[in-house]
């Protein structure tokens, strides 16, 4: 790829970012302080009605259980979420970008606590840090957007002098995509690494990388996988989730059970469902840890083949909305941080929906503002926070 201005790929440095143009500074009064109140509406509606769907779903797979207990949670976990976006916003371009590896180290640092005495094993995963009150967090899903924020800011600079990323630049974005994707698999969770590895991927794709590089990363992502199949580097668990999902007779009295549930509760939905709070499955309890990694079953249950399929339309519109807002960026950040934003979320989506259909292996992904957790929903509202920010952007008058 020849380095130096490319016609068909401007330069976007001609752009000012927040902060530059006289009289528009934050703190100024001007119109880069006000900028953040310039919010995509349509993908604050689309998040909000989404996790409002899956706080009906998580009630109704807890209600026998737990009554309400549940959905206040979910909804308290939304309201925190929704304000955290708000917060990134206000921080608009300039700030993001120049918080990014801060906020890359501390996703980082998460994930080493996780690996000492702080962390909490579950389920054969050391995936958490007990907080307070039964409070958990997950580093994990916060190390999803320190990545995508941090590749945007490793790479902007070139793309804006409309120089191709070299061998070195290429070399730098992956070791710091590895550091997280190490420490994640060390826990071990194959599904967050995955995500990170994908994330990854397509931003330096886009960011300019060769194709040698391209087809590199590609066949070693192939070999990685055989490896996690064939050698000790996941654990027992993680591998019978991995191999349950094309035979459930694997694991019979674990994962494969599970799958074998969450798939008739699937099936038994036709196309309307059998009603809300009135599947079978879902009632009955079969189906475990259904409020997290398998809450779409409650939709296809419940809410049969119409229902899950709006939700699938509500999730697909917060995913091709989070591309269109980067394609239309200004400025090389905003995009690369979009990319990477609609890349996590929409590989995440289709993982989960996958693994419930029976299509993809059980990784413990949770579908994104709709599952239960609030790490998983504070990283998701966060994510929107930082795609507005660079909405807002693009929404100043130019000079």
């Amino acid at each position: 790829m020849p380095r130096g201005a490319h016609p068909d790929r401007p330069l976007l440095s001609r752009f000012p970012l927040a902060g530059d143009v006289p009289g528009r500074g934050a703190g100024r009064g001007g119109v880069a302080s006000r900028s953040w109140l310039r919010q995509d509406l349509g993908l604050l509606i689309g998040a909000a009605g989404t996790s409002v769907v899956g706080a009906l779903l998580v009630w109704s797979a807890t209600n026998e259980a737990a009554g309400t207990a549940y959905l206040v949670r979910h909804l308290l976990n939304t309201a925190i979420g929704i304000a955290l976006a708000v917060a990134v916003s206000r921080l608009g371009q300039h700030g993001l970008r120049l918080v990014a590896p801060w906020l890359y180290g501390a996703a980082v640092l998460g994930l080493v606590a996780v690996l000492t005495p702080l962390g909490l094993t579950v389920n054969g995963s050391r995936s958490w840090i007990p907080v307070a009150a039964g409070f958990t967090l997950q580093p994990a899903e916060f190390a999803k957007l320190g990545l995508a924020l941090v590749l945007g800011f490793v790479f902007a600079d070139r793309w804006e002098r409309g120089v191709a990323p070299g061998g070195r630049d290429v070399a730098v974005g992956w070791a710091l995509a590895a550091v997280p994707v190490v420490l994640i698999l060390a826990q071990p969770d194959l599904g967050s690494a995955v995500v990170l590895g994908a994330l990854a991927y397509v931003v330096i794709a886009v960011a300019g990388a060769s194709r040698r590089w391209v087809v590199g990363i590609a066949a070693l992502a192939v070999g990685l996988l055989v490896a996690a199949l064939t050698t000790p580097l996941l654990s027992d668990y993680q591998r019978d989730r991995l191999l349950a999902f094309a035979d459930p007779s694997a694991d019979p009295q674990g994962i494969g059970y599970q799958t074998r549930q969450v798939r008739l509760a699937i099936g038994s939905g036709g196309w309307t469902g059998q009603g809300f709070m009135e599947g079978r499955q879902t009632q009955g309890g079969f189906i475990p840890f259904q409020l997290n990694d398998f809450i779409f079953s409650v939709a296809g249950e419940e809410l049969g083949f119409l229902g899950a399929a709006g939700l699938l339309v509500l999730l697909s519109f917060i995913v091709i909305r989070v591309f269109v807002v980067a394609g239309r960026s200004r400025d090389a950040f905003g995009r690369f941080v979009g990319v990477g934003v609609g890349t996590w979320l929409g590989f995440q989506v289709f993982q989960n929906v996958g693994m419930n259909l029976g299509v993809m292996p059980v990784t413990g992904l949770p579908l994104p503002f709709v599952s239960y957790g609030g790490s998983s929903m504070f990283a998701s509202w966060l994510a929107i926070g930082v795609v507005n920010a660079a909405y807002a952007a693009g929404q100043r008058p130019r000079s």
